[in-house]
């Protein structure tokens, strides 16, 4: 028997519609009232197909309701007979940045940066610093600064990062971080945990190569040495301590289970030997101090309960290090900390970049140091004229999420020019330059805005009683044109011949120079995978280094001296 809708259903229908016409002012929507109708309704939901025409009959007659006799109208009948319905849903505010950090106590929040120091920072270590910085910052809480610097063979720490590290998050994050903790100065810590694992029998000394051990992992079968009793794991980590081992020999593991679904928490390794007589550790208070040193998994998480850490937020290829670490802690009896994960972020034009990558080409010559403009650094982004906003603004606009993202770099000069373009003065730099001479009646002197948009900012006066100018080149193939500031012009081979002073057409605006106002100058250009040197004559100013200014017609630039700009962006 088919469903037919009393007539109360029917009211409700009507009362629904009217209900939508007075929100969207006369252009309600059946996809619109069906949605409340099947969200408060759930017996109706099996009879779509026949609802679905009887609600666009009743949107329709609201709607004409609506065009014909008003708004008010509809509000009088719904007044009558469903007041409810016109009382204003409550919309659910939307939170600006980030959002919420689940669990968070205002004052007891504790969070980490936690970067190798085989290297400064770079674009990505900028999203980990501004999103952990935010949130301690809005919720009272720290920011911990970590050095994770145990690994001398394969990522050896740089010795100068541990002084430019903390300068560049302070610069980027406005404030410096709470804590800063360098994980080798940590070691004995480590140790003890360690020991606590080897006495109470949820770690051991595994003597197994890593051939042998991957060949148990596979099989899901247990290492011989998992028996081990506690004093024997004490004595063979004697060994490792002592030098009796040497690299390979022996690792400290935490034992799981070997027929864990995800063969990476198997029984994984949380502490091996290392060669600090061939590869010692940078820090001459360590040095070869050590001989065997915590992986991060381990001495990351261990760290972590130490320092109080309450909220990590980290990449989703990290998921695995969690379940490894929360396993540690459920032998420890700790709690685990609040996890959050973001996906990647790649910039097109940079691809893929890594500090050990960058720091092989540097010291291979391929690029002239961690300042080079072709690098994403924060040290190269911050000269070639990068402000610490845009980069805040942009990673708190991608916000936290686990969709990986594809994104221009225009986006991040987007940001830029918010944060700049207010405060930058203007001038001319003119590429292959090419004089022409004025001809006709002029004044003496040209003012010029130095601030389109601030009039406070003066004049730019350009003294042209010499009647040389300086053009582009290319600006030369057009015979009408309008020099910005100044006059309409006709061009005749070298010769401008003057036109209004007023603009009076939609002759094309090009940028100029007389010959008294310029000095030789250098553009620097990063593209291309190249530095290109643009020479040209360039406005002459007294603005020091570090100066942002906007180029007339070619874009943002950061002044290195009187003579010498970098490109910062269109």
């Amino acid at each position: 028997m088919t469903w037919t809708p009393d007539e109360e259903t029917l009211t409700a229908f009507r009362h629904l519609a009217l209900q939508n016409a007075i929100e969207y002012e006369g252009k309600a929507a059946p996809g619109s009232v069906i949605g409340r109708l099947m969200g408060t309704r759930s017996d109706l939901r099996e009879h779509g197909k026949i609802i679905s025409p009887l609600i666009a009959k009743a949107v329709a007659e609201a709607n004409k309701m609506a065009t014909e006799q008003g708004i008010p109208a509809l509000q009088a009948i719904l007044e009558a007979e469903a007041p409810h319905l016109l009382e204003k849903r409550e919309k659910k505010e939307r939170r600006e940045g980030l959002p919420e950090l689940k669990n968070a106590v205002k004052g007891k929040v504790v969070l980490r940066f936690a970067p190798n120091p085989n290297g400064p920072l770079s674009f990505g270590h900028a999203r980990g610093i501004v999103i952990n910085g935010d949130y301690a910052k809005e919720w009272d809480g720290e920011l911990i600064l970590r050095f994770d610097d145990t690994d001398t063979v394969v990522k050896p720490p740089l010795p100068e990062a541990y002084k430019q590290i903390p300068e560049e998050a302070e610069w980027l994050l406005g404030f410096k971080p709470h804590r800063i903790v360098i994980a080798s100065d940590q070691i004995p810590h480590y140790y003890k945990h360690a020991t606590q694992m080897l006495e109470e029998g949820f770690g051991y000394v595994c003597q197994c190569s890593g051939e042998t051990f991957k060949e148990f992992r596979v099989s899901k079968t247990e290492c011989p040495c998992r028996d081990n009793t506690p004093s024997l794991n004490i004595e063979l980590w004697t060994k490792m301590m002592n030098g009796t081992f040497v690299p390979g020999d022996a690792v400290v593991r935490v034992k799981t289970a070997m027929d864990l679904k995800n063969p990476a928490l198997r029984d994984w390794p949380a502490l091996r030997i290392q060669n600090t007589a061939e590869h010692p550790h940078p820090r001459e208070s360590i040095g070869s101090k050590y001989r065997v040193w915590p992986l991060l998994d381990f001495q990351s998480a261990v760290e972590d309960k130490i320092q109080g850490v309450t909220h990590i937020i980290r990449g989703k290829d990290l998921m695995d290090s969690t379940r490894k670490q929360v396993l540690l802690y459920e032998h420890f009896g700790w709690t685990y900390p609040e996890t959050t994960y973001w996906g990647r972020v790649k910039v097109h034009e940079w691809g893929g970049f890594s500090t050990s990558q960058m720091r092989r080409d540097i010291e291979a010559g391929l690029f002239t140091g961690w300042d080079d403009p072709r690098l994403p650094t924060l040290t190269a982004l911050r000269n070639r004229g990068i402000t610490a906003k845009a980069l805040r603004d942009f990673w708190v606009e991608l916000g936290v999420t686990q969709k990986d993202i594809s994104v221009p770099l225009s986006t991040l000069f987007s940001h830029n020019t918010k944060s700049i373009d207010d405060d930058a003065p203007r001038l001319s730099f003119i590429r292959q330059p090419e004089s022409i001479t004025l001809d006709g009646e002029h004044p003496n002197q040209v003012q010029v805005e130095v601030h389109p948009n601030h009039s406070s900012r003066g004049m730019r006066t350009f003294d042209i009683s010499k009647k040389t100018l300086w053009v582009e080149r290319e600006d030369l193939l057009k015979s009408e044109v309008r020099l910005k500031g100044f006059a309409n012009i006709h061009i005749e081979g070298k010769k401008a011949i003057m036109g209004s002073i007023d603009r009076n057409d939609r002759r094309p605006i090009i940028h100029w120079l007389p010959e008294p106002s310029t000095t030789n100058a250098t553009l620097l250009v990063a593209e291309d995978g190249e530095v290109k040197h643009v020479e040209g004559k360039l406005e002459t100013h007294s603005y020091p280094e570090g100066t942002m200014v906007q180029l007339e017609r070619i874009g943002y630039a950061r002044v290195i001296d009187s003579t010498t700009l970098i490109f910062t962006h269109s």
